[in-house]
């Protein structure tokens, strides 16, 4: 599969992103103290746990969004290297 330089850079920068997004996120939620995350005895509601799951998932699509990126990144750079037209990963 061949990924365009602005393609490959956009997938990786949106990998970074995501996990600059989720992990704030979760830090907020386990800091969350208007009784959604946490009950009253301090034990995880189905909200905490509905969260974290997103959060999780979303931590492995933009970790795979990344690494497709960056794998296009360092293709394009190989190929600078060796002399080709670089629009190829």
């Amino acid at each position: 599969m061949k990924l365009s330089r602005a393609a490959s850079w956009f997938l990786l920068a949106f990998g970074v992103w995501t996990w600059f997004i989720w992990v704030s996120f979760v830090r907020n939620l386990w800091k969350n103290g208007s009784g959604l995350a946490f009950d009253t005895a301090g034990d995880p509601t189905a909200y905490f746990w509905v969260h974290l799951t997103l959060a999780v998932t979303s931590f492995l699509l933009g970790t795979a969004v990344g690494v497709i990126g960056l794998r296009g990144v360092l293709a394009l750079r190989r190929a600078s290297r060796s002399g080709d037209s670089g629009d190829a990963a």
